[in-house]
């Protein structure tokens, strides 16, 4: 089948938010605005398509991304729809990984929030050209102004008004487009009158003002439009329009629109800004890749006729078709049936479908190309962040890097012949989310299930039962605590036993030592191979990182520290791989001791929006569970948000204490920041020791 839409007329974007700010809402209307759907379906109705999951729905919330594809001005748009609650920044992160653009969007009374921050950080970090869209203008306290000062002051953005509005809260009426100097003046409650008509009298000044500043803004460019500006001559929308898209896609502005979804204003807009201002694939720098065996680098450009080349985003478990790995296409074709090189596995696997997804719903294709975003069936190994390309031209992408669970609990099931049941869709569920952890209690042999948060946690629970029909109890929600080591220290780990009827012996030397504060674990071999042969050596340092899932306080994961391979000896037909990592756990063992290590807590970065009239008291229960008052921001409508650092174990039920306090209207988000040092009078409270 061939191509149907070039590759400078695809747009691959995600929609970007904190939660409420109205990201589903915007889907929605794109996809009918577009002709992909016939009705708009309303998020806290239950309706909406992009939030097909039954638990989404009931909800009102976005839990995990849905990808679509619809068209504007014969461009084609794959659209990602993301989370906006804090417990699924995951979902916002894998898919900033593979998208080209994207739109941030911005409550106008809210403005910046703290997921806004988290979301716009991410995008930074892959370098994603944004637009600015700022939703919900006929609320009460809506100010685009506002919003504009709040992305230059917190995000240390450069935004660039391309619209303003017209009127706003219940007297928002359209918008004035400051590239062609008019104003869009919506006359129908579903917004498809729209009528063309004059700047009005009392905001021409405004317009003229902001226009001015978007040509500053964007002037250098190009020289043609420098020249007609400092000449006072007028400049084409053509030009103008061409400038601002070199500038986004440069990431050097970021055009701001703005528009209320839910009242239907202000969408047809954003998609032209979309179509006219976010980068193809084309635009984007060719992806650096490393070249097979780790050497060397190796260009991924978007083309048809190069090798094949694609990176996994997202394993999702679908009742109908069987595992689908979502796969962006960055170079090549692939046809059904095609066999492709996972190259992060070193292995082969068959593909036997390929989908086009429309959240839940998916279309067959015979074949795929660059810049497609694609569901792929028949994938058995391949995970999150693993790269896929053709055996005649082996490459690996950059993989994706995932926050720890910080929080955990115990799960059983009600019946022994369901316990089996319930390990494969934890294993499904791990799959599908790399933030979702899951294993067995080596002292109690309980499984324990841990996340994000305790949303997180509820929803996978909620999923068990109703998706996977699995009957379960599950404990009360505990800290996911850690452990590392106090001071440097030497340690033998020494192995001498018999297995399968035959003496096997290892001997290890190691050097332990503390490391700086999230700077994982660093394993290192200074042992030459006439000591100690490879495969002993990379034995032992396996054994010390398996023994580090469980210290010697308390049996948590231990982190932040280094273990250098220092000595050892060989046993002439004795030696064996299995002897030396027996040896390199006990080496570990001998180091983290009870007195020689510490316990670390997660620590919490809170941002809690509550009245003025609050604002006090709430300061006072954050002192009173051991946080910490960092600063305040005031923001529209008599509220103020107030930021701290807290400790996750204070932090269970806070929002039915802050909902009691603030008459339920007081609002907080949390997500981890680090870990820190447990007060020493705690320690032994959370390890359960009694004198």
């Amino acid at each position: 089948m061939p191509r149907t839409t070039s590759l400078e007329m695809t747009r691959n974007i995600g929609i970007m938010a904190h939660i409420d700010a109205g990201k589903t809402t915007t889907t929605e209307r794109i996809l009918f605005y577009t002709g992909k759907i016939h009705r708009m379906g309303e998020v806290h109705e239950g309706a909406a398509v992009m939030d097909f999951m039954e638990l989404e729905r009931e909800r009102g919330i976005t839990i995990a991304s849905a990808a679509t594809t619809t068209y504007w001005r014969e461009h084609r748009i794959n659209i990602i729809d993301t989370p906006g609650h804090v417990d699924f920044t995951v979902e916002v992160e894998r898919s900033l990984r593979v998208l080209d653009g994207a739109v941030a969007v911005f409550c106008a009374k809210g403005g910046v929030e703290s997921q806004s921050e988290t979301v716009w950080h991410q995008a930074e970090r892959y370098s994603v050209p944004r637009i600015a869209y700022v939703n919900k203008m006929d609320i009460v306290g809506a100010d685009f102004l506002n919003v504009i000062q709040m992305m230059r002051e917190r995000l240390g953005a450069n935004p660039v008004a391309i619209q303003l509005p017209i009127g706003a809260e219940a007297d928002f009426r359209g918008i004035i487009d400051l590239v062609n100097m008019r104003a869009e003046v919506y006359y129908d409650e579903e917004g498809t009158d729209i009528r063309f008509e004059s700047i009005p009298e009392n905001m021409l000044d405004l317009a003229e003002e902001y226009r001015s500043a978007l040509i500053e803004a964007v002037s250098d460019e190009s020289d043609e439009l420098m020249e007609l500006y400092l000449g006072g001559e007028q400049i084409p929308a053509e030009l103008l329009t061409r400038c601002i898209r070199s500038a986004t896609v440069a990431n050097r502005a970021v055009p701001v629109c703005c528009g209320s979804s839910y009242r239907n204003k202000g969408v047809q807009p954003l998609l032209d800004a979309i179509v006219d201002y976010l980068p193809s694939p084309l635009d984007i720098p060719p992806i650096e890749a490393i070249g097979k065996g780790g050497k060397g680098s190796v260009e991924v450009k978007a083309d048809d006729s190069a090798p094949f080349a694609a990176l996994c985003f997202k394993i999702v478990s679908d009742p109908f078709v069987g595992r689908l790995a979502f796969c962006r296409v960055y170079s090549g074709t692939l046809k059904v049936g095609t066999a492709v090189f996972n190259s992060s596995r070193g292995k082969r696997e068959r593909v036997s479908k390929l989908l086009l997804m429309h959240a839940n719903s998916r279309t067959e294709v015979d074949e795929v190309y660059s810049g497609d975003i694609v569901a792929m069936v028949g994938l058995k190994e391949t995970v999150t962040g693993e790269t896929l390309c053709s055996e005649g031209r082996q490459l690996l992408m950059e993989s994706m890097d995932f926050p720890d669970p910080v929080i955990r609990i115990a799960i059983e099931s009600k019946t022994k012949q369901g316990q089996e049941k319930l390990d494969e869709s934890l294993r499904k569920l791990g799959e599908e989310d790399p933030t979702f952890r899951t294993y067995s209690d080596t002292e109690t042999g309980q499984t324990i299930i841990a996340g994000m948060g305790e949303l997180h946690l509820d929803i996978i629970v909620d999923r068990l039962i109703r998706e996977f029909k699995c009957e379960c109890r599950v404990g009360k929600p505990s800290v996911a605590y850690r452990e590392c080591i106090k001071s440097p220290v030497r340690a033998e780990g020494v192995c001498e036993r018999v297995a399968a009827g035959k003496n096997i012996y290892g001997r290890c030397v190691f050097e332990f030592a503390p490391g700086e504060p999230g700077s994982g674990i660093k394993l290192e071999n200074r042992v030459s191979t006439a000591v100690l042969p490879e495969e002993f050596a990379q034995a032992a340092l396996e054994g010390v990182m398996d023994a580090s899932r469980s210290g010697g306080l308390g049996g948590y994961e231990c982190i932040d520290f280094s273990a250098a391979l220092v000595g050892g000896d060989v046993r002439e037909l004795e030696s064996a791989p299995l002897a030396y990592k027996i040896a390199g756990s006990f080496a570990f063992r001998q180091a983290f001791t009870k007195d020689n290590s510490l316990l670390l807590e997660p620590f919490m970065k809170c941002d809690i929006i509550v009245p003025d009239e609050n604002m006090g008291d709430i300061m006072g229960t954050v002192i009173a569970r051991h946080g910490q008052v960092l600063g305040s921001d005031p923001r529209n409508g008599g509220r103020t948000c107030i930021q701290a650092m807290c400790p996750l174990r204070e932090m269970f039920g806070y929002v039915n204490d802050l909902r009691a306090k603030t008459q339920g209207r007081g609002s907080f988000s949390m997500q981890f920041d680090h870990y820190q040092e447990v007060p020493a009078n705690l320690v032994d409270k959370i390890l359960g020791i009694i004198y």
